[in-house]
């Protein structure tokens, strides 16, 4: 048991001395400054930082307790559970190496032109359950329909009474989108973490995005490799 306890701690204190190291290259810290500091100055800098930081203050008291009040090399005071272990080392790995949108989320996406019809974009809703939609005209970028958007045109056509006289296209439906900037281009390189900071953004400053397009750079002009909804990010740890 005592040799188990020792284990733990060896794997949490690596696994802290790890992020300790990741969290003064963030900063650029070049002298000491203190664990907590340091979680103050990085989550600034790095959303990973933010979104573990209630954990990361957790482990700075844990670790003070096995350091400060260990008596031998076989015994510590405080054993890190293995849970506690593995969670610390994900976290470790997580910053070491974050996901990026382009490795996740990348894939081919079905894209529209403007004169495109509605008809065709309501098959499209039945067969793939799509609830996005990029639209082009030729290769410029014109906007994101949504389901949302159709619904409102709908609303204001039989809100007045109006029968149209031909179906809609993409263009017309893009009019009625209440939300004209409802998405934002981003790199491929950002984190999935960053792409959850951006959404929850978004939200917090009243403009919310039912979608990140991503290409290469997060150039609009650049082709479309893939796209992370909101649904998407509820996924992620």
């Amino acid at each position: 048991m005592e040799k188990l306890a020792t284990e733990n701690s060896d794997r949490f204190l690596t696994a802290f001395n790890r992020i300790d190291h990741r969290l003064r290259d963030i900063v650029g810290a070049k002298d000491f400054m203190p664990f907590y500091r340091l979680i103050d100055q990085a989550k600034k800098k790095e959303v990973l930082v933010r979104k573990y930081e209630d954990d990361l203050r957790s482990y700075a008291d844990l670790r003070n307790a096995i350091v400060h009040h260990r008596t031998s090399l076989e015994y510590v005071i405080a054993e890190p559970h293995i849970d506690v272990v593995e969670r610390i080392e994900y976290i470790d790995a997580t910053l070491a190496k974050p996901t990026l949108v382009g490795q996740m989320f990348h894939k081919k996406v079905l894209v529209f032109q403007e004169r495109d019809s509605l008809k065709h974009v309501l098959k499209v809703i039945r067969h793939r359950k799509f609830t996005q939609f990029p639209v082009y005209h030729k290769d410029q970028f014109k906007g994101l329909v949504t389901t949302v958007g159709i619904t409102n045109w709908l609303a204001t056509m039989m809100g007045g009474d109006q029968i149209p006289k031909k179906i809609p296209s993409l263009h017309d439906i893009l009019i009625h989108e209440k939300n004209k900037v409802n998405y934002k281009f981003v790199s491929r390189y950002i984190t999935i973490y960053e792409a959850e900071d951006i959404f929850k953004q978004g939200v917090e400053r009243g403009r919310r995005f039912e979608a990140l397009l991503i290409t290469e750079h997060g150039k609009p002009h650049q082709k479309l490799i893939g796209i992370v909804t909101p649904l998407d990010i509820v996924k992620i740890d």
